[in-house]
């Protein structure tokens, strides 16, 4: 029996975008020079000099949810290359809808509003240049959120379900807290202490650093263990401002 292909090695690069520094990755095969955008939120001709940079043809484009920062480039972009937008969830859409009068608010220009090639579904795999991603529905933060991970290469994209020291908003229409902190727990956790993520906004981290510290989803806070769960720590449930 042959042994399976090891995964292809991978080059990340994490490309701040728009005022609000949303952290776009760029992913790319150094043998081939295929590329994938994850969350393409702004500032396009950026993001097409950093390709050339690098001399890069994009031939994948997705998206964790639908929020300005993260999807704001995607039509111009599927434009200018002719790659097709993939995701968030399709309870995302009525934030892809959006897209242009949010911008508006916060005065960020050339934002433009998007309906994605097709969705993502929980559990479904992506392929990119031999290397399997897995997408788990994520919401909380919005409905649609999804996370895009690869267990072999040990990265995940959380957009802002999860940062470093802190949680996601869930202040925002259809956001939850509750629904939010079940998605990190039974979603992100799992995938092991030893996975590092990027997200939307700030340094990357780890799964495991955040069940030790993180002051809104610590092991302590959640009660989360493992595969079995253990009583939280109420007193520090009522001291946590965001938790619900």
């Amino acid at each position: 029996m042959n042994a399976p292909s090891p995964e292809p090695r991978l080059q990340i690069r994490t490309l701040p975008v728009t005022p609000l520094q949303q952290n776009c990755s760029l992913i790319w095969n150094e043998a081939t020079k295929k590329a994938c955008l994850v969350d393409p939120g702004g500032d396009a001709e950026r993001l097409m000099g950093a390709l050339a940079h690098f001399g890069l043809t994009l031939t994948r484009m997705w998206l964790t949810h639908g929020h300005l920062d993260h999807a704001g480039a995607a039509a111009e972009l599927r434009e200018r290359t002719g790659v097709a937008v993939e995701g968030p969830h399709k309870d995302d859409q009525f934030w892809l809808d959006q897209i242009e009068s949010s911008a508006q608010r916060y005065g960020v220009a050339g934002l433009r509003n998007v309906t994605p090639d097709r969705y993502f579904e929980d559990g479904e795999m992506l392929e990119f240049e031999g290397a399997r991603f897995e997408v788990a529905h994520t919401p909380g933060h919005t409905p649609g959120h999804v996370v895009i991970s690869n267990s072999a290469l040990k990265i995940a994209f959380v957009g802002d379900v999860l940062f470093a020291g802190s949680i996601g908003r869930t202040d925002f229409p259809r956001g939850d807290q509750a629904r939010l902190i079940r998605s990190i727990t039974t979603k992100l956790w799992p995938l092991g202490d030893d996975m590092t993520f990027v997200p939307g906004h700030g340094p990357t981290s780890t799964f495991g650093r955040e069940r030790q510290s993180n002051p809104f989803v610590a092991d302590r806070i959640t009660g989360y263990g493992g595969a079995e769960t253990v009583a939280p720590d109420v007193g520090e449930q009522r001291t946590r401002k965001r938790y619900t």
